[in-house]
């Protein structure tokens, strides 16, 4: 595979397919460019990880060396969730990254998440390293490796930290994700019982796919709660930076909603700062984060793109509809599942009834996300003409920092371009159905204006 993919270079990420646009050779360029790039950042040393997917140990040991040929020393944690390497890179003295993972991919995927002199890099930055492998253009030197267990280091930081007010019981479901490995061990150590489901981890994931954000890989867990003494439940995805999370009475509390209990918390230590959410979230948050005293700020989806935000503003907390939740307060402002739950936990562990105060937090009628297939690049191009065209009557308002949330006095309509995948993404919520279904038919005509053959998935 000496020619490399453009098409694995993604927005905010590297992502292939095993045998077809990924293998090691790949890999060791990815090395090669990722190394020469943070040398060129004065950085020495990179840390690396990867997720629990058949094909890791052989990606994982190519960009060692791809990253040792250009004279950078590499510390390689071994197996271990996404966020345990953007914890390496924010303690072990080396600030930059690259986690092995495919995320919630099916299995014939795997990828790379990136951090830079402690920046999530995307974009420009990401095809940068495209360039510098097509030119070649590599440092040369003889990096030293060596590798470190920093396992007991992340749990002994979040339970020194994060505390409940009683013993909990809980349940996990990892999705044979890589979060397996760590997750019932670090709820236990903050003093929970622990229900595992799927903590085997396994790169096939012969139960279900480990992505929180879709209802039907929850319904083991709803399940387990209903049959055992849980009081709640969480679930992570492939790689550990996302949480989902289920009430005992079986409600899904998407994360917009988690985000508004996580903003209440951290507003109360940080008076009057940002809350950061994505463009899919409720727009319930606006209001929940005004009323008290913090300022919302809508934003563009993507990890790497909310990190940078929240860098920018100093925000002290960010999240997005997928799933990913940012703690500057209290810890490090990068995406974890794990940490995520173990703040969860010490909000609902002091509550009287912590199921209704979940279910308690506003919602209205909301889609899931609905996607229109398109071919290669088609996306951008349908998004730039409806920004440029749309007409919504009785909209109080037309977003486009990405693609067009369509603001309207009882709902929101959403359509942006994927940037992983050539799809177009909505969402839409309303107070009534009736709103919802108004709300949808506006959005359908206007794709439909720029697109008539268009094949819409409502």
């Amino acid at each position: 595979m000496s020619l490399i993919s453009p098409t694995i270079f993604k927005a905010y990420d590297i992502r292939g397919i095993i045998g077809k646009t990924l293998d090691a050779e790949v890999a060791y360029q990815i090395g090669q460019a990722f190394g020469s790039a943070a040398l060129a950042k004065g950085e020495k040393t990179v840390v690396i990880g990867r997720d629990g997917r058949l094909s890791g140990p052989e990606l994982a040991a190519a960009l060692a060396k791809g990253l040792q040929s250009t004279g950078a020393d590499v510390i390689d944690l071994g197996v271990v969730a996404t966020p345990m390497v953007y914890f390496g890179t924010s303690t072990l003295g080396a600030s930059s990254g690259v986690m092995v993972t495919g995320s919630h991919n099916p299995p014939d995927y795997n990828g790379f998440k990136m951090v830079l002199a402690g920046e999530a890099i995307y974009g420009d930055t990401i095809q940068a390293l495209y360039q510098a492998i097509l030119n070649k253009a590599f440092k040369q030197g003889a990096g030293a490796y060596k590798t470190h267990d920093i396992a007991a280091a992340y749990q002994q930081r979040i339970v020194s930290d994060v505390k409940t007010a009683r013993p909990m019981k809980i349940a996990i479901d990892c999705g044979n994700g890589v979060a397996g490995a760590f997750a019932g061990d670090l709820y236990r150590a903050m003093g929970c019982e622990v229900t595992e489901l799927f903590c085997e981890v396994d790169g096939n994931f012969p139960n279900h796919h480990p992505d929180p954000a879709h209802p039907e890989n929850l319904q083991d867990l709803i399940r387990c709660l209903q049959e055992t003494d849980a009081e709640i439940g969480l679930a992570f995805d492939g790689d550990g930076d996302r949480l989902g999370v289920v009430t005992k009475d079986g409600q899904i509390i998407y994360p917009d909603r988690q985000l508004m209990l996580f903003a209440e918390d951290v507003l109360k230590r940080n008076p009057g700062k940002e809350i950061l959410y994505d463009v899919k979230c409720t727009r319930h948050i606006s209001a929940w984060v005004k009323a008290r005293g913090g300022v919302p700020l809508m934003w563009k989806t993507g990890h790497s793109l909310v990190k940078a935000k929240m860098r920018e503003t100093g925000a002290p907390l960010g999240g997005e509809m997928s799933g990913h939740i940012f703690f500057k307060d209290r810890w490090y402002g990068f995406d974890d599942g794990m940490y995520a739950g173990a703040r969860l936990l010490e909000i609902l562990s002091s509550l009287p009834d912590l199921t209704a105060t979940l279910n308690g937090l506003p919602q209205s009628s909301s889609t899931p996300e609905l996607q229109v297939k398109l071919a290669e690049g088609e996306n951008f191009d349908i998004i730039a003409k409806m920004q440029k065209n749309a007409n919504f009557p009785g909209a109080d308002d037309v977003i486009t920092i990405d693609g067009l949330r369509v603001e309207y006095p009882d709902g929101f309509g959403l359509a942006r371009s994927s940037n992983t995948t050539p799809v177009i993404v909505m969402r839409f919520e309303g107070e009534t159905p009736e709103a919802l279904a108004r709300i949808q038919a506006a959005m359908k005509q206007a794709i439909l204006a720029v697109k008539p053959d268009a094949a819409m998935p409502y």
